[in-house]
């Protein structure tokens, strides 16, 4: 899916590291009231935006590592508290790993062939922000010793991009640092069978399991038609293929179904085009350096003029406006 559930926990969270919740929200261009709205969903593009602010206005020097620190059982949500729930670190991450889209735009990629390898994958065109990749990999250190009670420390952690100055990471995992790599973290095969001292009794997961797997579909369910569209546009657009048959191919229904279903929604295909566009643009615009030509590639234009055209009419700007400064 393409909409997210802000956990409730964020304002206190975000006070708690010495950051002003309404100046985060600011400086990510959200609303002031998004986080004491009940049941908050937003996409992926403000999510990541809102991580991107925190760490801007952050004034320690390492916000990753800060969050990291912070986790303890009472800030977990149901499909993290399920880990907890789990036999050892293996059981935990693949069983967090399915239910783990009810929270965050990352699948997790879980091997156990030769020790843990947990990896994170964009379920979005955008690479998630740095530290929103750190703090994921940091996270699952910071479980498994809360989990277990020892002081594990992983047998590597990589990332795209990793921070000149490491001094916080190293203080966090006893001395060591992060590596350049694809975004995952390796566990040996002692640590990932290390029994938790927190596991609980069977009949706490099979309760948690059901309540997931009930979120799980209502999720799937409440799904509109026009989230599905911009879902399936997220995927076809790069990849060249922007008519409504495309999509409908992608959806495994009828061009004449889709748009009827579209228009019972008050929307239609082209309107969610052209606003799937937009996201992506100002998205593309804000978190990458892509060229505009390529920009414009990828959201389906075959020429820059189109594109600029296009992007005055949705907001009055040129691509150089909404970059950031």
């Amino acid at each position: 899916m393409t909409v997210y559930s802000l956990a409730p926990g964020w304002p206190r969270l975000l006070s708690a590291l010495g950051l002003d919740p309404q100046a985060v929200l600011r400086q990510a261009g959200l609303p002031a009231d998004l986080l004491r709205s009940p049941g908050a969903r937003i996409g992926a593009e403000d999510f990541f935006a809102l991580w991107e602010a925190a760490e801007t206005l952050y004034p320690g020097p390492d916000l990753a590592v800060a969050l990291a620190s912070a986790v303890s059982a009472d800030h977990f949500d149901a499909a993290v508290f399920a880990g907890l729930a789990s036999r050892d670190l293996a059981q935990a991450a693949e069983r967090i790993a399915v239910y783990k889209r009810l929270i965050y735009p990352v699948t997790l990629d879980v091997r156990t062939d030769a020790g843990l390898r947990i990896a994170l994958r964009p379920r979005t065109p955008f690479t998630p922000p740095t530290v929103l990749e750190r703090f994921e990999l940091l996270f699952w250190v910071a479980f498994a010793r809360l989990a277990t009670g020892a002081r594990i420390r992983p047998v590597r952690i990589t990332v795209p991009d990793p921070p000149d100055d490491q001094t916080a990471v190293a203080d966090f995992l006893d001395g060591g640092v992060l590596t350049h790599g694809p975004p995952a973290v390796v566990f040996s095969p002692s640590d990932m069978r290390q029994p938790f001292d927190t596991a609980v009794h069977s009949d706490m997961w099979a309760h948690l399991e059901i309540d997931l797997r009930r979120r799980l579909r209502t999720l799937e369910q409440s799904a509109t038609w026009t989230d599905r569209t911009h879902a399936a546009l997220l995927t076809c657009l790069p990849a060249g293929r922007r008519t409504l048959a495309d999509v409908a191919h992608h959806l495994a229904t009828t061009p004449r179904t889709l748009q009827r279903r579209l228009e019972a929604e008050n929307t239609s295909f082209q309107k969610v085009l052209a606003e799937t566009r937009e996201r992506l643009a100002r998205a593309y615009l804000r978190r990458t350096p892509l060229s505009n030509t390529e920009i414009a590639f990828l959201i389906g234009y075959g020429e820059l003029t189109s594109f600029h055209r296009a992007l005055r009419q949705w907001t009055g700007q040129t691509p150089r406006g909404l970059r950031p400064a």
